[in-house]
């Protein structure tokens, strides 16, 4: 599964020409002040526990070795992540030396943060799955995970009974299976019908709306919490809207970039859990974490902001 993305650089490059800050400036006062003690929160299905909308991944943008400057830049932004009322931090052996960066991070943000913690297995036998998840308890330094993922169903008979067999031990909390291919959705749909998950994970945004058709109602059904992956189609959505305007309707969401346009769209689908972009830049997470604050499109909005995209 991919997340999000190599260009993040550019993303709001554009907001000067789409006149973003006079847009807020326009907005009545009640409604540019209105603001939620917190961001907003929803339930995991199958526990209650709530979570915030907005999470994080790591792919790309964490992995960055050992390089001191870089590994600095990102403590600073997984701070922002914690300070702005974050939680779901999403990893995978897969992604390089995200999860050793993301071990150093956390020892060096100081105090112990409210995290989520959520990673992946990623291999195709059962025994080297044991193994490669109790290295990722070793990179990230933690005795337990909250969320261990079945990454895009690899060889994941074997692995779910491995799961359930910690679940039960207490070593992790929830087990969920992932996808970011299209073609693999009926394998997903089969196995939501008939194992046991807490979570799952699948690409959703507006031009990627397959999901809508089955999955998400089926989660929503089965009580099955969702994680979305690539919000922003890895930046080409950004990078398609750049220099577009915003609708004007957007101020009344508290929308004022074109980030926040999409996680609001992604978050507020009711069988979605929590989105996970990621970036490398602190004023790029606060934008991000934004999203979670303020009105929610309704499932007429969201249509309408679907087809805006669209007709861009």
């Amino acid at each position: 599964m991919f997340f999000e993305e190599p260009k993040m650089l550019k993303r709001r490059s554009f907001l000067a020409g789409l006149g973003a800050a006079g847009l807020t400036a326009q907005l009545p006062r009640p409604l540019r002040a209105a603001r939620q003690p917190g961001p907003l929160t929803k339930a995991i299905p199958s526990s209650g526990e709530r979570i915030p909308v907005i999470g994080m991944g790591t792919w790309q943008t964490f992995d960055v070795g050992d390089d001191a400057a870089a590994l600095a830049q990102r403590v600073r932004v997984l701070r922002a992540f914690f300070q702005a009322g974050g939680g779901m931090i999403d990893s995978s052996p897969m992604y390089g030396t995200s999860e050793a960066v993301m071990g150093h991070c956390l020892q060096h943000i100081g105090g112990k943060p409210p995290m989520f913690s959520a990673t992946k297995v990623w291999t195709p036998g059962k025994d080297h799955g044991v193994r490669q998840m109790a290295e990722s308890e070793r990179l990230w330094r933690l005795k337990t995970f909250d969320l261990m993922q079945i990454h895009n169903l690899l060889g994941w008979e074997g692995h779910l009974e491995t799961l359930k067999q910690w679940k039960a031990e207490g070593r992790i909390r929830y087990l969920g299976i992932t996808t970011s291919h299209g073609r693999r959705h009926g394998d997903l749909a089969r196995i939501m019908e008939s194992q046991p998950l807490d979570f799952v994970q699948l690409t959703y945004n507006p031009m990627d709306r397959e999901a809508e058709d089955r999955l998400l109602p089926m989660a929503k059904e089965r009580g099955i919490a969702v994680i979305v992956n690539r919000p922003f189609q890895r930046g080409a959505l950004i990078d398609r809207l750049e220099g577009r305007p915003l609708p004007p309707w957007a101020g009344d969401f508290e929308i004022h970039n074109w980030a926040q346009f999409l996680l609001k769209f992604v978050v507020s689908h009711p069988a979605v859990t929590c989105a996970i972009p990621a970036t490398r830049q602190v004023e790029h997470m606060k934008e991000n974490m934004a999203a979670a604050h303020g009105p929610m499109p309704d499932a007429k909005m969201r249509a309408k902001m679907a087809a805006y995209v669209a007709g861009l």
